[in-house]
C-alpha cells in the first residue's frame, strides 16, 4: 500500500460557475484557475500521484498547456487514474476535505463522493468528502478562497 496526501487552493472570482468535486454548485462565485478550478479534484489528483512517486499536477497538466484551458477537473483525474494504472496502482480509498465559509456543501456531498469515484472507477463508499470552515480566520476565513486536502491510498 502506497499513500500521499495532495492540497490545493482558488480564490473566488466573479463569472465563474464554482465546481467543488465535479458538482456544479449554486453561488454567487466561481474559482479562479486555468482548469475548472475544482480544488477537490485537484488535490485528490495530487495526493494520487503523491502516492504513485509522481510529480505534482501543475508539472503533470502545466497552465501554459493550452489542451487544459478550461478542461473539467475530473477528466484529469481520470487522466491521473490511467497513469497510475501504467505503473501498476490502483486507487484504494480516497480521504479528503473541503475549506469553506459559504456555500454549505452538505447538499453536494454524496453526489461529490460519486463524481469522484466515476472518476476513479472505484466504489462510491471508498470516497469520502468532509468540510468544515475556517472560523473566520485568515483568506478562506474571509471567504477569498476555497482549499481542499485530500489522502489517497494505491495497492499495486
Amino acid at each position: 500500500m502506497r499513500v500521499g496526501i495532495g492540497y490545493d487552493i482558488h480564490r473566488f472570482v466573479e463569472g465563474r460557475s464554482l465546481i467543488l468535486g465535479g458538482v456544479d454548485i449554486p453561488h454567487i462565485k466561481g474559482l479562479e484557475g486555468h482548469s475548472d478550478g475544482d480544488a477537490l479534484m485537484h488535490a485528490v489528483c495530487d495526493a494520487i500521484l503523491g502516492a504513485a512517486g509522481m510529480d505534482d499536477i501543475g508539472h503533470q497538466f502545466p497552465v501554459n498547456d493550452d489542451r487544459y484551458a478550461g478542461i473539467a477537473s475530473a477528466e484529469l483525474l481520470k487522466m491521473v487514474n490511467d497513469m497510475i494504472k501504467e505503473k501498476g496502482f490502483k486507487v484504494d480509498y480516497i480521504d479528503s476535505v473541503i475549506i469553506l465559509e459559504e456555500p454549505k456543501i452538505a447538499p453536494f456531498k454524496e453526489e461529490m463522493k460519486a463524481r469522484v469515484a466515476d472518476a476513479l472507477g472505484i466504489n462510491k463508499a471508498n470516497v469520502n468528502v468532509k468540510a468544515t470552515t475556517q472560523e473566520g480566520v485568515g483568506a478562506l476565513g474571509r471567504s477569498e478562497a476555497v482549499a481542499a486536502y485530500a489522502v489517497a491510498t494505491l495497492v499495486s
